[in-house]
């Protein structure tokens, strides 16, 4: 389906059916593919997902000003799905937070996967990290996508405390082919500040579960465990030996964690959360 917003048509697709529904809002190193594992593991629910500005197969023109928190409105609006259950990974859960405190009228629960905080300190970085700078600097100066490409696998796939090469296969190619598209796009134009979460979290209500990988960087980590003491009811879990992106691994415990919580909706078990 393509959905107009703005200067921008996001490509978009419905899966299944059932409540509650769920809208999920890929990476920043990813694309809507990546959670083909998720839908899988949500038979029985009615999933949402759609390319952002700058991923997959959504087109636009540059447009300073634009909103994230806008197109996926949009895209619940395209589809007419009412309060819904919103995962966000990394970027994408930092437009999950934003959509939570700007439009709580369209959210019945979140489930944020290393998410991104708008507002959240100047992040801080582990040696793994700080010793791939210079052939990271040297890749983007000369215009060597495929390096920088590499790169981020290793962190954001692999995890800077694990092994390069850790996840193989088709997760590894699909990392790959996804990140690429999005390291050659053209640049969607400044998005403004939908909100600046970090300072905010408290007043989000519903139901919320974080997520966060073992090999995931460390700033990440606090920022998770900051945004589960400040959401009032919210669980933290560690997902022991993955990263950034567990869900594009199909990682049983995340795939196991996000369909408890969904479901939990439709069995009440959150009903005392609200």
């Amino acid at each position: 389906m393509e959905i107009s917003s703005g200067h921008a048509t996001l490509a978009a697709e419905e899966h299944g059916s059932g409540d509650p529904a769920v809208l999920l809002v890929h990476a920043g190193v990813t694309d809507r593919r990546s959670w083909q594992h998720v839908v899988d593991a949500l038979a029985g629910h009615r999933c949402l997902t759609y390319d952002a500005r700058g991923y997959g197969q959504t087109t636009y023109a540059a447009e300073d000003g634009w909103s994230q928190v806008g197109d996926a409105v949009a895209v619940l609006d395209a589809f007419d799905a009412g309060p819904v259950v919103v995962v966000g990974a990394s970027m994408g859960g930092g437009t999950t937070l934003d959509l939570a405190l700007t439009r709580p009228d369209r959210v019945q629960g979140l489930v944020l996967i290393g998410p991104a905080i708008s507002g959240a300190p100047e992040p801080t970085y582990e040696p793994e990290v700080l010793a791939l700078d210079e052939e990271w600097e040297a890749a983007e100066e000369r215009g060597d996508l495929a390096t920088v490409n590499r790169l981020e696998a290793r962190v954001w796939l692999d995890g800077p405390t694990a092994p390069e090469g850790r996840v193989t296969g088709a997760a590894r190619a699909l990392f790959l082919e996804m990140n690429s598209w999005a390291l050659d796009a053209d640049d969607p134009g400044e998005p403004r500040d939908d909100s600046l979460a970090w300072d905010r979290l408290g007043e989000i209500s519903v139901p919320t579960l974080v997520m966060v990988g073992e090999h995931d960087l460390a700033y990440i980590k606090r920022n998770c465990a900051h945004a589960a003491s400040a959401i009032a009811g919210a669980r933290l879990v560690e997902l022991p030996g993955v990263a950034h992106v567990p869900h594009l691994e199909g990682d049983p415990a995340t795939l196991r964690e996000i369909a408890g919580f969904v479901a939990g909706f439709a069995s009440g078990i959150h009903d005392a959360d609200c």
